[in-house]
C-alpha cells in the first residue's frame, strides 16, 4: 500500500500551442495599430502646435504664380468633392486665408465666387488656371486659356468674399459647401499677373483628434504588448505549478549564452590599419554571400521553430559560423583594429586566432517568441545598435528625390580614434580596447537574438574587456569546434 505524503495535486494544464500563437499574432497586429495611431496623433499634434503662425493659421510657403493673361484662377470643390480641386473640404477646414501680393507692387484683387459666375465672367478672357494644387511646398500645374480682356473685378456683384488694395492682401473666408473659384487679378484687370501667394487654414479639430489618437494608440500599444507577451511566454503551468528553478529566473547576473572573446594582439603595426579596408575586401565579398544565405536560412529556421520548437542544428551551425567569421573580420578591421593577423576563411573555431565567438545550442525555443522578438521585442536594442554601428537610410528630398544616407556609428569612431593613437604612439590604449570590444559584444548579442538563435533577451549592460565577463561557456556535451563547421570549410 502506498501512503500519500500530501493532498493530490491536479495534473498540470498547459496552454494550447495554437492559442499561444494566435495570441502572439493578434498582439502583434494590435501593436502595429497602436503604433500607427501614435504616429498619426503625434504628427497632428506637432503640426497643430509648431506650424501655426501668430494668427493661428497653418500656412503654406509663399510661392510665385504668374499668368500672361488677366487672372490667376483655381477651381474649388468644397464639402464632398473627390477630384483634384477638392482642396477646401468644409468638414475638415473651418476658415481659409488666401494671401497675395503683386510682384510689381500694384493694387491686387482677391475674390471667391461661385464657379458658374466666374466661368461666365471670364468667358473669352485670357487667364491661367491653377490645377492639382499641392501644399508642401505650395505649387500647382498651369493651364493657359487664350482670350481678350476682362471687366473690372470690383464692378461685379457675384463675389461671396473679396478684398483689394496695395501691397499684400489677405482674404479670409468661412468655407461653405459648393463649387467655387478663387481669382487673383489686378484691380484694373490688366495683364500680366505675377503674384506671391500663400494659403492658410484654421482647423480646430486637430488638437482634439491628435489627443484622441495618442490616447487610443497608447491603449492599443499596451494591450497588444501584453497580449503578445502572454502569447510568446514559454509555456507555463496553470495549475499545480512546480517551484521555479534558478535557471528559470530572469537575472542580469546569469551568463548570456553567446560568448565573444578577443585578445589585443600586440605589437600592432602603426599604419597597417590605414589599408585594412583594402586588405579585407576578399572577406567582404565572401561575407556578402554568407549573409545572404544567413538571412534565407534564418527565415527557414523561424518556420521550423514555429512548427516544432527546435532550431535545425545544421542551420544553427552555419549561422553561428557566419557570426564567428563576421566577428573575426570586424576585429581585424574597423570594428576593433585589435590584430594584424589576417582572419582565416573558415566558419569554425580557430584556437590560434585572437578573436572568437561561441553560442550554446538551445534544446528548445519558444514557438510564440519567434513571431515578435526579431522586430517588436528587439526594437529598444535596435536603437542602441544603430547608435553603435550606424546604418543606411533612404530619405526623400523634394529637390533630389530618393537619397541614400549613410551614417557611421560609435564603435567605428572609437576604433578610428584607437588607430590614430596607434599611429602616433605605437600602442593601442587598453581601456579603449576594452570599451570597443564591449560594444561589439552588445551588437553580436542582439544579432544572435534577432536571428532567432536564442530566446534569452540580451542584457542592457556594457560588458567590457577582451574576455567575456558574463561567463558564458560553450554548450556542454557538444563539440563547439563543430558548431560552425561545414564540410570543406576548414
Amino acid at each position: 500500500m502506498t501512503v500519500s505524503s500530501g493532498p493530490p495535486t491536479a495534473a498540470p494544464r498547459r496552454r494550447s500551442g495554437a492559442l499561444k500563437v494566435a495570441m502572439t499574432l493578434l498582439g502583434g497586429v494590435v501593436v502595429l495599430m497602436g503604433l500607427g495611431l501614435l504616429a498619426t496623433g503625434g504628427g497632428l499634434m506637432w503640426l497643430d502646435h509648431t506650424e501655426r503662425d501668430a494668427s493661428g493659421y497653418l500656412s503654406t510657403s509663399t510661392t510665385t504664380f504668374s499668368s500672361t493673361g488677366h487672372a490667376l484662377v483655381s477651381m474649388v470643390d468644397s464639402g464632398g468633392g473627390a477630384g483634384p480641386t477638392d482642396w477646401l473640404p468644409e468638414r475638415a477646414i473651418g476658415t481659409v486665408r488666401i494671401r497675395a501680393e503683386l510682384a510689381d507692387g500694384a493694387s491686387v484683387f482677391i475674390g471667391i465666387a461661385p464657379r458658374g459666375a466666374i466661368e461666365g465672367y471670364l468667358n473669352g478672357v485670357g487667364y491661367d488656371e491653377m490645377t492639382d494644387l499641392s501644399f508642401a511646398p505650395l505649387r500647382a500645374a498651369d493651364r493657359h486659356l487664350a482670350g481678350g480682356t476682362a471687366a473690372l473685378p470690383e464692378a461685379s456683384t457675384f463675389w461671396v468674399a473679396s478684398v483689394s488694395g496695395l501691397g499684400r492682401q489677405s482674404l479670409v473666408w468661412d468655407v461653405r459647401p459648393g463649387h467655387w473659384a478663387v481669382v487673383i487679378m489686378r484691380t484694373d484687370a490688366a495683364a500680366p499677373v505675377v503674384a506671391y501667394v500663400s494659403l492658410g487654414a484654421k482647423a480646430g479639430w486637430l488638437t482634439p483628434l491628435g489627443s484622441g489618437l495618442l490616447a487610443g494608440g497608447a491603449v492599443l500599444l499596451l494591450a497588444g504588448s501584453l497580449l503578445a507577451w502572454r502569447g510568446a511566454r514559454p509555456r507555463e503551468v496553470i495549475e499545480g505549478t512546480p517551484p521555479v528553478t534558478a535557471e528559470e529566473l530572469p537575472s542580469a547576473d546569469r551568463a548570456y549564452p553567446l560568448r565573444l572573446d578577443a585578445d589585443l594582439d600586440e605589437p600592432l603595426g602603426r599604419a597597417l590599419w590605414l589599408v585594412k579596408w583594402l586588405l579585407a575586401v576578399p572577406h567582404y565579398v565572401v561575407l556578402a554571400f554568407l549573409w545572404a544565405a544567413f538571412v534565407v536560412l534564418t527565415v527557414l529556421a523561424g518556420f521550423a521553430v514555429l512548427v516544432t520548437g527546435h532550431y535545425p542544428r545544421p542551420i544553427f551551425r552555419f549561422n553561428v559560423g557566419v557570426l564567428r567569421w563576421t566577428w573575426r573580420v570586424a576585429f581585424y578591421s574597423y570594428f576593433a583594429l585589435g590584430t594584424d593577423r589576417y582572419p582565416p576563411f573558415r566558419l569554425g573555431p580557430d584556437p590560434n586566432y585572437p578573436a572568437d565567438l561561441s553560442l550554446e545550442y538551445p534544446e528548445r525555443l519558444s514557438r510564440g517568441l519567434v513571431l515578435v522578438k526579431w522586430w517588436l521585442l528587439a526594437l529598444p536594442h535596435y536603437v542602441v545598435v544603430a547608435i553603435l554601428v550606424g546604418g543606411v537610410a533612404l530619405v526623400w528630398s523634394e529637390v533630389e528625390g530618393l537619397v541614400v544616407v549613410v551614417g557611421g556609428g560609435l564603435v567605428g569612431l572609437l576604433a578610428i580614434v584607437a588607430g590614430a593613437v596607434l599611429l602616433v604612439s605605437g600602442r593601442y590604449p587598453r581601456p579603449l580596447f576594452d570599451v570597443v570590444v564591449g560594444l561589439d559584444r552588445w551588437v553580436f548579442r542582439v544579432l544572435a537574438y534577432a536571428a532567432l538563435l536564442r530566446d534569452e533577451y540580451p542584457p542592457f549592460r556594457l560588458d567590457t574587456g577582451g574576455r567575456d565577463p558574463s561567463g558564458g561557456t560553450p554548450a556542454r556535451g557538444t563539440d563547439e569546434r563543430a558548431e560552425g563547421e561545414l564540410p570543406g570549410a576548414a
